[in-house]
């Protein structure tokens, strides 16, 4: 299987210098097409008898080396791929903005999510790669072996640059040592899992809020653009950083040890691997402004992504249940289901045959007795149980 391979360039002053002029040319090849795309888009519509065809990537580029190549020189101090894939990127946008898949591409700012692909004659070594226009760089880390990377994309991240690229890798069978385990997720505790263990979250962005807040405090007074403004951007770009690098950690560490040491049974026939934890809906959760900043704290979307390629890299199933199912408000010892269970009670209390437990380990219980379910269910009911 295809992983990501992504790791920070130890470049000099003067590599950083031309890896900073890629990104802009590649961010202002982006904008150009956006504003022509827009305006092609508005003529259509104001001149239904006269509309204009809507221009592929290919056409974006044509248009780019006729029209704005000649008249900005520094085009040619960097790689010519790097604003061909802007514009490959622009015309994906806007296919998923037509499909309905998300809303009109945005304008590119300067300073924010600086990225640019490259591909052409790359060349890997022991801790050092090769880039077309740029030579090469070393790494902090060593890199795969027998490795010939097609493109690579480089991106910046406050004040460091990191090279990301794909890698063949083999499927890594483990030994597991629990057969089935239902997952949890919550707002006290990351994750609670059915055979007892409870992971608690980092929660970096509660812990570091004060300090991110006294940085952006004492910014808010200076002169925009002046070096006394850029220094504490930089202070609160890498802070930001610090604070998803935990974050990132943590989660690691956890779906790493979900997917070598759990693996739930085989999924029916014709659905693909699953996992056993919950379809989450975290875009309406988001929506609760109590509950918003704990939840994206969490990172329960990251959880979920990480979780999935790690059970097909360690030969483990996934098996997610319907977001509709009422894990929580079900006793795990007779099946009984409450009408109403609030946020606040954190001990499940069954009035029918007196059960008492931890509201998420119940919960847990629930997810992992759901997949016995689905192994004695019909195919019709299992549609109607599982989601895909």
């Amino acid at each position: 299987m295809l992983l990501g391979f992504k790791t920070e360039l130890h470049a000099t002053n003067q590599q950083k210098t031309l890896l900073a002029k890629h990104a802009g040319v590649a961010r202002h090849a982006y904008n150009w097409g956006l504003w022509l795309t827009r305006n092609i888009l508005n003529h259509n519509s104001h001149n239904p008898g006269s509309k204009l065809k809507f221009p592929t990537s290919i056409d974006l580029h044509k248009l780019l080396v006729a029209m704005v190549k000649p008249k900005n020189c520094w085009y040619y101090e960097v790689s010519k791929t790097a604003p061909q894939y802007a514009l490959r990127y622009l015309s994906s946008a806007w296919k998923r903005c037509f499909s309905k898949v998300s809303g009109q591409p945005k304008f590119k700012k300067k300073g924010r999510d600086d990225s640019f692909t490259l591909d052409g004659s790359i060349s890997v070594g022991f801790n050092q790669i090769k880039l077309p226009r740029i030579g090469w760089v070393k790494t902090y880390e060593i890199l795969p072996d027998n490795l010939s990377p097609k493109s690579v994309t480089i991106s910046k991240k406050a004040d460091r640059w990191f090279i990301s690229f794909k890698v063949e890798t083999a499927t890594i069978i483990t030994e597991k040592s629990v057969d089935v385990v239902g997952v949890d997720l919550g707002v006290k505790t990351l994750a609670t899992l059915s055979t007892g263990e409870v992971f608690n979250g980092a929660k970096p962005y509660k812990n570091l809020e004060s300090k991110l807040s006294r940085l952006q405090y004492l910014n808010r007074h200076k002169t925009k653009f002046s070096s006394n403004w850029k220094k504490a951007q930089l202070k609160i770009a890498k802070l930001h950083k610090k604070i998803a690098n935990i974050r990132k950690d943590t989660l690691h560490k956890l779906t790493t040890y979900l997917a070598k040491n759990h693996n739930p049974p085989p999924s029916p026939p014709g659905r693909g691997a699953r996992g056993v934890g919950e379809d989450l809906n975290v875009s309406g959760m988001m929506a609760n402004h109590k509950l918003a900043k704990a939840i994206a704290d969490m990172g329960f979307y990251e959880f979920r992504r990480q979780l999935e390629y790690k059970c097909q890299l360690y030969g483990s199933q996934l098996t997610v249940v319907d977001r509709w199912f009422p894990s929580s408000k079900t006793c795990s010892r007779c099946g009984t289901v409450k009408e109403s269970l609030c946020l606040s009670e954190r001990v499940f209390n069954c009035e029918h045959c007196n059960f008492s437990c931890e509201r998420d380990l119940n919960a847990a219980l629930n997810l992992a007795m759901a997949v016995s379910l689905l192994r004695n269910a019909n195919a019709n009911d299992r549609d109607s149980l599982w989601t895909g």
